[in-house]
């Protein structure tokens, strides 16, 4: 089995070290930058596994970065964790908005870390178990090609909205609660932080929102969680 290369972009030294020392002993092979404009240029060159980005860097920051790296075919589906020195949830939102697969807030346990590295490798080199298509009036999936399209336009879903929406329509009307979501798309539970599947939710119904009908399917349960509707 081949080594995951994960690329750790921080402005400060001892993050980036502590950082590689935990990964590098979880067998991952570790490249570093310092600075916003280094990492998009080292991401689009060697094409890491994944991305451990921090949000505060100097030039461009680590939103911008992640912003870039998901807008560009060729680095858009590679996984990333930001990692913040801010508490607010403003800053987490804006990172998943962005199209961050994960985040944590400094100072955080070196344990945490290789966990969620860990779960975020497996959820995006995870195959799919499902041949075949789905169609649900204008929403068709290919699931063998891991693709999706509203009517003729394919959706540019990322690799954590492209599990969320077929998690939804091959299980129609099943209510999930947002820790059920976490622990079937994200592998792993986030102690009680559910706002990710709230954001990744949104932003599928905004790629929906040309075909009302598909994108009002995503029915909010209160006091559950999620389900998509039968149509």
């Amino acid at each position: 089995m081949l080594t995951a290369k994960i690329l750790v972009v921080d402005d400060e030294a001892a993050i980036r070290e502590l950082v590689k020392f935990n990964l590098q002993k979880a067998g991952y092979e570790i490249t570093e930058s310092m600075d916003g404009l280094e990492a998009l240029q080292q991401a689009k060159a060697d094409k890491p596994d994944l991305v451990v980005l921090d949000l505060m860097l100097p030039g461009l920051d680590g939103i911008e970065v992640c912003r870039q790296l998901k807008s560009q075919k060729d680095t858009s589906g590679i996984p990333i964790i930001m990692l913040t020195a801010k508490n607010e949830e403003i800053d987490k939102i804006i990172g998943l908005e962005m199209g961050a697969d994960d985040y944590l807030t400094k100072p955080f346990s070196p344990r945490e870390l290789v966990a969620r590295v860990k779960a975020v490798l497996r959820r995006s080199h995870k195959p799919s178990t499902q041949e075949g298509e789905l169609t649900l009036g204008k929403l068709r999936m290919n699931f063998s090609r891991y693709e999706a399209f509203l009517g003729a336009d394919k959706l540019e879903l990322t690799p954590k909205e492209y599990e969320l929406l077929k998690l939804f329509v091959t299980n129609l009307g099943k209510a999930y609660t947002r820790e059920q979501l976490l622990e079937k798309v994200w592998g792993y539970e986030y102690f009680g932080d559910t706002r990710t599947v709230d954001v990744h939710v949104r932003h599928i119904r905004a790629k929906l929102e040309s075909e009302p009908e598909i994108a009002d399917a995503i029915e909010t349960v209160r006091g559950v969680g999620y389900r998509f509707r039968e149509i």
